[in-house]
């Protein structure tokens, strides 16, 4: 009898006479650490509501988990020219910001008169704090260093945010990209000083605007370039249902963290992160 042992924390394999039988003592629970979840959610009052509050906001942070992870496979594809395994990762991360939107449509249930009953027990916690969000934004490729000076009290998330504005985004690198294959970008493209906000620059619209009326010559790029308009128009349609909830829920008060709320939220709207993908159609 032969033994051969995966080293996958679910299984060992035990090989005889060419049958494969599989003994685990890890079950469903302990797989997803359930007893660790499901009592992750500490209301602070007894009302009805906040327990779906507590839930969507930690759910959210799951899935901005998994968008970074995918975000930071797909840049390290694109650093490779690899851009076919960053198609499906930016595909995903397109939908998750769809499933997203989705879990505002569910928050939207919250009523003012529900929400106001716990409201004022959330002291200056805010989603405007969120680590992780602030994250993907600036990986992505939406920098502002002002923002990250809500985190100073900790030193950790300020390391990290400080780390990512200092750091190529995902449009730096796919700018990196059209400049390996060819097309004349200047200095102040791709080296520029990467903490600062990206400005939209003629040579890079015009290099798009070569790939879309060649996508024959220039399809993996053509791709590229889609599977970012997709993403940036599902993130831009989850901004706009947080903004539409949020004022469903508190009309013009401010937020908790101290942010002017939907007034806040609804400038986010205007920010691009792929300006030269959303200009081009215009010339094309």
């Amino acid at each position: 009898m032969a033994k051969q042992d995966d080293g996958g924390p679910l299984s060992k394999i035990d090989i005889e006479d060419e049958d494969i039988h599989w003994h685990t003592d890890l079950d469903y629970a302990q797989y997803l650490q359930l007893d660790r979840l499901l009592t992750s959610q500490l209301p602070l009052t007894a009302e009805h509501d906040e327990i779906l509050f507590i839930v969507i906001h930690q759910a959210t942070e799951l899935w901005l988990k998994v968008c970074l992870h995918e975000l930071r496979g797909a840049i390290a594809c694109l650093q490779r020219d690899r851009l076919r395994p960053a198609f499906k990762m930016l595909a995903r991360m397109a939908r998750i910001q769809d499933q997203l939107k989705q879990s505002w449509d569910i928050l939207s249930t919250l009523t003012p008169f529900d929400y106001l009953k716990f409201r004022d027990h959330l002291g200056r916690a805010s989603g405007f704090q969120s680590v992780q969000y602030r994250l993907l934004e600036f990986t992505i490729g939406t920098k502002n260093a002002s923002l990250i000076e809500v985190h100073e009290q900790s030193s950790e998330a300020h390391k990290i945010l400080e780390a990512a504005l200092h750091t190529p985004s995902l449009y730096d690198e796919t700018l990196l990209l059209l400049s390996r294959r060819g097309f004349d970008l200047p200095k102040e493209v791709t080296e520029r000083d990467w903490a600062e906000a990206y400005q939209p620059h003629e040579a890079v619209e015009a290099a798009w605007l070569t790939v879309y009326r060649d996508v024959e010559a220039h399809w993996d790029l053509y791709e590229l370039a889609e599977k970012l308009v997709d993403l940036e128009q599902q993130f831009q349609a989850w901004r706009f249902a947080h903004v539409k909830t949020v004022e469903r829920i508190i009309g013009q008060k401010r937020g908790t963290g101290g942010s002017s709320g939907v007034a806040y939220l609804t400038k986010v709207l205007e920010l691009r992160f792929f300006p030269e993908l959303w200009s081009v159609r215009t010339r094309m």
